[in-house]
C-alpha cells in the first residue's frame, strides 16, 4: 500500500477550485492594486492547498493555488512596506510642519 492519499478520478471532487481566484488576485495584488489583495490570495492559496491535500479538490491545480499562494505573500509584504513608508511620512510632515527654522 501507498502513503499517498487517494484522489477521486475524473469530476468527482466535492468542492471546485478557487486556484485559479486565488493566482488572479495575487496577480492584482502586485500589479494593480499595490499588495491590497495580496492577503486575501495568500489566505485563498494556502486554504486550496489544504483543499487538495485533504482530497477535496483536483490536485491538478496545485500549482496555481502555490503561486497564487507565492504571489499573495509578496503582495502582502510590499503592502506592509507601503503601509510603514507611509506611516514615516506623515510622522515626517508632522515634525517638519511643528518645528521653526
Amino acid at each position: 500500500m501507498t502513503d499517498q492519499p487517494q484522489f477521486p478520478t475524473g469530476a468527482q471532487y466535492p468542492e471546485a477550485s478557487q486556484a485559479t481566484t486565488a493566482l488572479v488576485l495575487g496577480i492584482l495584488g502586485l500589479v494593480l492594486c499595490a499588495g491590497v489583495t495580496g492577503p486575501f490570495a495568500w489566505v485563498m492559496g494556502n486554504n486550496e492547498l489544504k483543499a487538495i491535500d485533504a482530497g477535496r479538490r483536483p490536485p491538478e491545480n496545485r500549482g496555481t493555488a502555490n503561486a497564487g499562494k507565492i504571489l499573495g505573500i509578496i503582495g502582502t509584504v510590499l503592502l506592509g512596506l507601503a503601509i510603514v513608508g507611509l506611516i514615516l511620512f506623515v510622522l515626517l510632515v508632522v515634525v517638519a510642519s511643528t518645528t521653526t527654522l
